[in-house]
């Protein structure tokens, strides 16, 4: 039954990708953002998103929580009308790229991260049409034909996917030592991660992204994409994060991850629309 049930959820998933794709770019954003208004604020997420809004800006007003995830649902949206068309060439000229003289140079190779912030799919079509396909480190769906859908997607632009945890972990190492650069979304949570303050409240955080910087003496750069209006994106690479080694690899992971959350705290506050508050990032009390 759970198969069939898969089946049933990917083949879904492929007739709507399907009439996305086939819509002009502009519409398909469009319409993706309505359904995303209008079916969005009945989901269970909903209840999610408006409680986490809360414990993060406990001043808003209701009218400013409800325009808030109005917003987000219609970036949601249009993100996932967006993401057919992602093997097109016309998302390219929608996006302007700032920030590449921040990488080094000499083909080092780079740990990015971002959030899902924007629409973060973007994020290795920004990265390739700047010359620098990246190693993707995602989270696999818990459909795997409909994980099958997607990364066929993603992979247009990518260097390389590998899944999060145990299974990727191997060829990741590989991947690094061939001087391949890879970027990771960390703002999520990852229940066998660490406690790191996040809005002023502990949340589990996966700790690659320090451990790989640390173990391989990498550079680790802030990315992000954010929509600046319809069907258009910005996106910038930040200077890279200042870190040390003092010997103490426990702390030094705590220091460079505690500033990662503090990096995309100031991301999410200045774009609090474009943000995944439908994500449970803390933990229960």
């Amino acid at each position: 039954m759970q198969k069939l049930k898969h089946l049933i959820e990917a083949g879904a998933l492929t007739f709507v990708f399907a009439v996305f794709r086939a819509m002009p770019l502009d519409m398909a954003s469009a319409i993706g953002g309505f359904i995303g208004r209008a079916v969005g604020p009945f989901m269970s997420a909903h209840k999610t998103a408006a409680k986490n809004l809360s414990m993060v800006f406990p001043t808003l007003s209701e009218p400013e929580k409800r325009k808030l995830l109005r917003d987000m649902w219609d970036n949601l949206g249009r993100n996932a009308a967006e993401l057919p068309h992602l093997p097109s060439k016309k998302l390219l000229r929608r996006i302007q790229v700032y920030g590449m003289e921040n990488l080094p140079g000499g083909g080092k190779p780079v740990i990015f991260f971002s959030g899902h912030l924007g629409n973060w799919e973007l994020l290795s079509v920004a990265a390739s049409s700047q010359g620098l396909p990246l190693t993707l480190i995602y989270r696999q769906a818990n459909n795997p034909y409909a994980d099958k859908i997607i990364s066929s997607i993603r992979a247009t632009y990518a260097a390389d996917m590998l899944p999060k945890g145990f299974k990727g972990a191997g060829k990741l190492v590989r991947t690094i030592k061939n001087g391949q650069s890879m970027a990771m979304l960390i703002d999520q949570k990852m229940n066998e991660g660490i406690a790191v303050p996040f809005f002023g409240r502990d949340a589990m955080t996966a700790p690659a992204i320090a451990e790989f910087a640390l173990r391989f003496d990498m550079p680790i750069i802030p990315a992000r994409i954010v929509r600046t209006k319809g069907c258009r994106f910005e996106g910038t690479m930040f200077p890279p994060l200042g870190y040390e080694k003092t010997g103490d690899d426990e702390k030094d992971v705590l220091t460079i991850m505690t500033k990662i959350n503090v990096i995309l705290e100031s991301w999410i506050r200045e774009y609090p629309a474009q943000w995944f508050w439908v994500h449970n990032r803390w933990p229960k009390s």
